[in-house]
């Protein structure tokens, strides 16, 4: 099973475009396994007004074809998770987020019910979720039964469905193919600029740094915890660094996740001729074709076409 969960593209409001790279061929078709992530359902008459309050992202417009993104932050703006959220044919809503986050999430939600119409339930370990790009699970014959949210995970079109771990093992012997890695989503991700948690995301990461406001943050939605602060920095701040997307040749060396990005203030190096260290590389991959992908976090004020990679050489900005 996959150990991370991911972001998505979602066609609303926002748009993942700017991630978007018209270079890398569409997905081959591939099943991935996420039934290590965490699952929630929230149910009672309040459960949509109630989450619509906890998350970045506007609910009202949810449809059972298809799932949102969204984060949910401390009063801080700070994430404490990115979830995504679906209509279950049960009357509930289903929050998924990375795996290893159910105690944090469900306390985290069961702190704000006061006189809310709202169950929490984990069912993290009891269900499974598999992932389905460049093929819909309505074409293949172990799946089409289930009904499939559109999720797209991966920045492009991807769809999850979701039913009793017991009937996993019996239904991918029917599938009969070999799921997708570990490997191979990273490389999808990677390649795609899609942040990941443990990676680019974390209790420290403001959304709008990762470019998180693009996909999972609607800013004319009503209230919830964090809003005060994520709106602040859109209208009269803005965060001191950024999520960029590198990539270099095949003939370049692949870097090592926490190599340091060097670059310089106005075009002038420091005083002894040297640049500043201004970031570092969070994940990196060599994709089909050889070339180096990466993804990097680098102060704001330093952006620039291209940049010095420890121990690697120049790669550039995408």
């Amino acid at each position: 099973m996959l150990g991370r969960g991911a972001l998505k593209r979602v066609e609303f409001q926002n748009s993942m475009s700017d991630f978007e790279s018209p270079s890398f061929p569409p997905f081959s078709p591939t099943v991935f396994d996420l039934s290590d992530r965490t699952i929630l359902s929230v149910t009672g008459e309040d459960r949509l007004r109630f989450l619509n309050g906890q998350l970045t992202q506007d609910l009202r417009p949810l449809r059972p074809e298809r799932a949102l993104p969204a984060c949910v932050t401390n009063a801080k703006g700070r994430l404490q998770a990115v979830v995504w959220v679906a209509q279950t044919g049960a009357g509930a809503l289903r929050v998924d987020s990375d795996p290893g986050l159910s105690e944090v999430l469900l306390a985290r939600l069961n702190r704000y019910v006061v006189a809310d119409d709202v169950v929490l339930e984990d069912f993290s370990g009891s269900l499974a979720m598999l992932h389905f790009v460049g093929q819909a699970p309505s074409e293949i014959a172990a799946f089409a039964d289930l009904p499939a949210v559109q999720a797209d995970r991966l920045g492009e079109a991807g769809w999850d469905v979701v039913f009793p771990l017991a009937e996993k093992e019996a239904r991918l012997r029917v599938y009969g193919e070999r799921l997708g890695g570990w490997e191979v989503w990273e490389r999808y991700r990677i390649e795609r600029g899609i942040p990941a948690w443990g990676a680019e995301l974390g209790e420290e990461t403001l959304p709008p740094e990762a470019g998180l406001e693009r996909t999972h943050i609607d800013y004319h939605k009503g209230c919830y915890i964090g809003q005060e602060v994520i709106s602040r920095l859109k209208s009269v701040g803005h965060v001191n660094r950024l999520l960029v997307r590198l990539r270099g040749g095949a003939e370049v060396a692949l870097p090592a996740a926490g190599a340091e990005v060097f670059g310089t203030r106005g075009g002038e190096a420091d005083l002894d001729g040297s640049s500043f260290v201004i970031g570092k590389i969070t994940s990196v991959v060599r994709s089909l074709n050889g070339e180096v992908s990466a993804l990097a976090y680098v102060k704001r004020n330093f952006l620039a076409d291209e940049f010095e990679v420890q121990g690697v050489g120049r790669l550039r900005r995408i």
